[in-house]
């Protein structure tokens, strides 16, 4: 059975309640040249998912996180997004819509500290002026104030007091992995996509980062759509996997499903290619 076809407000297999279509994904066909890198993609992820993509590499995942959130432009389909249907939309507009995104390659600011990357992250939510923040008097010194208690708030949940002040070019990667998290939830996304957030970790890590992500659906309600080739990540983690093979997709479930759809098995064994 496909979940996505499933009525609003029920529940997926293990009990966990669901809400509305949060985003639809419908036809996307992406194309560089003469080579597709997604043909005729359609899913789509409820509110309080958490929706895992998966496939071989050159599957076309990471393609698929940068048509949602405006980095890539789709010569075909839709998108989406809170009742709100769009073909093309740049990064910062996605980000105010409540679209946040981590990379699978760290993309933060090497020489800021932690605080600092995590309070870039709120710049979107940030309404003060150049000079009046240049001055930090009046209504910029509050809202510098709140919005520096939040990322504190986050740097808490996170568990990442002790480096706080530290440079994050200094940090091992595993932490910086972490702060990038937090300046994604800085942003306090709607929908947050997270690009093989446990790419290179060792198991302490994946285990940290699996709770992490796991309490950030629960706590805070955050819907994630996230890439991961760790199956057992996956199948412990996610509410449904969506698998792509070749720019198409092959498969749509609950990870139990998956894990017996005899399609995906010959897509990862290689026997079909």
């Amino acid at each position: 059975m496909d979940v996505s076809a499933t009525t609003p407000n029920d529940k997926n297999p293990n009990g966990k309640k669901l809400g509305d279509v949060l985003l639809r994904v419908e036809n996307i066909s992406l194309s560089f040249g003469g080579v597709k890198a997604l043909t005729d993609i359609s899913f789509d992820i409820r509110e309080h998912e958490v929706l895992a993509i998966i496939g071989p590499n050159g599957a076309g995942k990471s393609s698929m996180l940068n048509c949602i959130n405006g980095f890539y432009h789709p010569q075909q389909g839709s998108i989406t997004f809170r009742g709100q249907t769009r073909s093309r939309m740049k990064p910062h507009e996605a980000a105010s819509q409540g679209i946040a995104r981590t990379f699978q390659n760290i993309a933060l600011f090497k020489g800021m500290s932690t605080l600092d990357n995590i309070m870039s992250g709120r710049m979107l939510k940030m309404k003060s002026g150049i000079i009046a923040s240049a001055f930090y008097k009046g209504p910029a010194e509050r809202e510098q104030i709140e919005h520096r208690a939040f990322c504190e708030k986050i740097i808490d949940f996170l568990e990442i007091e002790a480096i706080r002040k530290i440079p994050v070019g200094r940090l091992p990667y595993g932490l910086q992995k972490r702060v990038e998290l937090g300046r994604a939830l800085a942003a306090e996304p709607t929908l947050l996509l997270l690009d093989e957030p446990m790419a290179g970790m060792n198991l302490e890590e994946k285990q940290d980062m699996c709770r992490f992500i796991l309490d950030v659906n629960d706590e805070f309600g955050t819907t994630i759509c996230l890439i991961e080739h760790d199956m057992g990540v996956v199948m412990d983690i996610s509410d449904r996997v969506v698998v792509l093979d070749y720019g198409r997709k092959i498969g749509d479930g609950a990870p139990e499903e998956i894990k017996h759809n005899q399609e995906v098995i010959d897509a990862y064994l290689g026997v079909q290619h």
